[in-house]
């Protein structure tokens, strides 16, 4: 019972501190903060951030860095990712932790246990949403000091990106459980996939989060932020290998990924589990390693 108090309180604390705050002001100061190139500042910067988070930069190719903002986009050493090459597995785009997942049910899904949120206003476009009815979800939360880069789940073509901005919540699990469709107000953007005739098959939307709340997506000329006001939209005809990389957040936040009705999860994928990108996380029907 005490345990169970100390959680509920550091819990709140947790949810008062990082979200009772101008988060908006916060968050561009941040993003300017971060952009500053002094390796000093950046070598104090980054040995705070490792008090408050099990930030491991072995993982890294370079290991100075010439800002914080260079420090959370920063790339991996090769081969340190290896891409599941079966034909039949969609990998994970991302480093992160499984979060809620299932199958989207009279447009609802699930943001956290008990709680839940509507898909169009998620991804802003009804008839998008109606495409999506019944399709997989999976929700893969990042944190702070994770490798922030997404890929892609499958070979693929990026044909749209619509780009939302809004809100900078935090995305973990206490603001979860207390900001009623958290998702759906944070500054986001909806990559509309297709694969083979399917126009719609494979869906990410990748959500900001509180700091330094942008991403940046490769086919798209240009930094998304909270200047811009959305909805946006950027049609497109990009071809994208499984693995390849699509773009970077630049801090912790979410994917929320959406796939067909047809397509199971791994065995592996439970939520919390820790998954890595390019582990398997779905599978067609006639693959043998598969879960409901």
């Amino acid at each position: 019972m005490a345990d169970s108090m100390k959680r509920v309180i550091a819990d709140e604390l947790n949810f008062t501190l990082t979200n009772r705050i101008p988060r908006i002001a916060l968050t561009r100061f941040m993003g300017w903060f971060a952009s500053i190139e002094n390796r000093w500042l950046t070598k104090i910067s980054i040995a705070i951030w490792k008090l408050f988070a099990d930030l491991d930069l072995s993982e890294a190719k370079k290991k100075d860095f010439n800002s914080l903002r260079d420090c959370f986009i920063r790339e991996l050493q090769d081969g340190l990712r290896p891409i599941d090459a079966n034909a039949g597995v969609w990998t994970s785009p991302c480093d992160a932790i499984v979060g809620a997942h299932g199958q989207v049910e009279a447009q609802m899904l699930f943001q956290t246990k008990g709680l839940s949120y509507r898909l169009e206003d998620l991804v802003g476009d009804k008839a998008l949403a109606q495409q999506l009815e019944g399709s997989r979800y999976v929700t893969l939360r990042l944190l702070s000091s994770m490798y922030h880069r997404f890929h892609a789940p499958a070979k693929a073509v990026l044909r749209e990106v619509t780009y939302h901005s809004g809100d900078a919540w935090n995305v973990n699990p206490p603001a979860l459980a207390r900001v009623p469709s958290l998702f759906c107000r944070n500054e986001r953007a909806v990559l509309r996939f297709a694969i083979e005739n399917n126009p719609c098959a494979l869906v990410l939307v990748p959500v900001a989060a509180v700091l330094v709340a942008s991403m940046r997506i490769h086919a798209i000329d240009q930094q998304l932020d909270l200047s811009y006001r959305g909805p946006h939209r950027f049609e497109r005809q990009t071809p994208c290998e499984k693995g390849e990389e699509l773009g970077w957040f630049e801090h912790g936040s979410t994917i929320i990924l959406f796939a067909p009705p047809n397509c199971l999860f791994h065995t592996t994928i439970q939520e919390g589990y820790r998954i890595r990108m390019g582990e398997a996380l779905l599978c067609h029907p006639f693959d043998t390693k598969l879960s409901s």
